[in-house]
């Protein structure tokens, strides 16, 4: 940076700690900019304080990703490789069936805890040499001054103010950074609940990720370390207090009434967390010196399991501009980069966001014409070579400009 850069507190202000964010800062690390991140919540290496139950599908390009982070060491013995999947559709005939092997991989990607990605990001991050760390720190105001972002913060030693070049709202769906940039959204309630849960099946899922759409919703069991099983369950939010409600034996029950007894019974099950589904698409995902990543820019429908994904790639993508601009000293928050991240990011975000949609929306419905056409839907998938690898790819985080970090295989 210039000599300008001393009226300046950073150069890069992530606000947000979660996945994407802390991803992120990480890939930043050594980069020569000054990085600052603003989390609410302190940040905390506990996995039983930590009440994330979810089971994270990674992508093939988010496990390169995180090899490439350094991330991957520390959580590898916690995930367990996806080698085989098996979609299927309740009542109907089709399926598909995809295999690493036949595609000459040894795996599509890996399960993992979402609890133990986000600790082993923690512990990444404590690594980072000149990241600069507000936690808990809640952002209060965003106000725009000449050629940079002035951020206001408040914190348990009272308000501060930073100013930065670039300001990245990576803050979630309800984003503050989104509001205050006065950037409207698009929102869709799907009308339904995710039960996020895991169990442990008679017959081990060995490396197999079932997705199994019901007129009630999909649900997904993903292979876990231990021979335990990831279930995202998804029921009508109007059913939504029933299931709540009932006994172990009883989710159990519901379980099996939507994907059968292939994997034998299901026992032990763990702790249940239920997520309300909506869609909410940021109308831009750029404003002058900010942009928006990861579950701020865009919330998607689970199905899929494409969401952490999805926002990961926009946190690489970002940060192979920023690390250009860092190389060459220029400034790191213009508009001609910002517009540049748009257009990388454009056929990954509209694509994928508009496969999670249709899908949800698509293997729901009970209308008969529907019905045969998404049978034979799903036996073209599972015989038309070209089309199985196109599905392949985009499922592996490959539609679009994949950002460098994500091409790279693990050493």
């Amino acid at each position: 940076m210039n000599d300008e850069s001393c009226n300046f507190d950073c150069d890069v202000l992530i606000v947000g700690g979660g996945l994407v964010g802390a991803s992120l800062a990480i890939a930043l690390d050594g980069s020569g900019l000054r990085v600052v991140q603003v989390e609410a919540v302190a940040p905390q290496i506990n996995p039983h304080a930590n009440p994330d139950e979810r089971s994270l599908a990674l992508a093939r390009a988010s496990v390169n990703a995180l090899e490439a982070l350094g991330v991957w060491p520390t959580i590898a013995a916690k995930t367990t490789p996806i080698r085989r999947v098996h979609v299927s559709r309740r009542g109907e005939f089709g399926t598909v069936r995809l295999d690493a092997a036949e595609h000459g991989l040894d795996a599509f990607g890996a399960t993992c805890p979402a609890r133990e990605l986000g600790n082993g990001l923690l512990m990444r991050l404590d690594r980072c040499a000149n990241l600069v760390r507000h936690a808990p720190a809640r952002l209060t105001a965003i106000e725009s001054e000449g050629d940079g972002v002035v951020a206001t913060l408040a914190s348990g030693d009272g308000e501060k103010r930073l100013r930065t070049r670039l300001l990245v709202g990576a803050d979630g769906t309800a984003s503050f950074v989104r509001d205050a940039l006065g950037i409207g959204a698009d929102k869709f309630d799907y009308a339904q609940t995710a039960f996020v849960a895991t169990v442990q099946p008679e017959r081990a899922l060995d490396g197999c990720a079932y997705e199994r759409f019901t007129s009630t919703g999909p649900v997904a069991l993903l292979p876990l370390a231990d021979r335990r099983a990831g279930v995202v369950m998804t029921v009508p939010s109007a059913d939504a207090a029933r299931v709540a409600a009932l006994d172990d034996a009883g989710f159990i029950a519901e379980l099996h009434e939507r994907v059968g007894y292939r994997l034998g019974r299901f026992s032990r099950l763990g702790k249940r967390v239920s997520h309300p589904l909506a869609r909410v698409i940021a109308q831009r995902v750029v404003a002058p010196r900010a942009v928006l990543v990861g579950n701020a820019a865009q919330t998607i429908h689970p199905i899929g399991a494409q969401g952490f994904n999805l926002g990961l790639r926009d946190a690489l993508t970002l940060a192979e501009l920023l690390l250009g601009r860092a190389r060459t000293g220029d400034d790191v928050g213009d508009a001609a980069l910002l517009q540049h991240y748009v257009e990388l990011r454009r056929e990954d975000r509209d694509g994928t966001a508009a496969t999670s949609d249709s899908l949800a929306r698509w293997t729901a419905s009970e209308a008969l014409p529907l019905k045969a056409l998404r049978s034979l839907s799903l036996i073209a998938i599972d015989r038309v070579a070209p089309l199985k690898q196109a599905i392949v790819a985009r499922g592996m985080g490959f539609r679009g400009h994949a950002p460098a970090l994500a091409l790279r295989e693990g050493t």
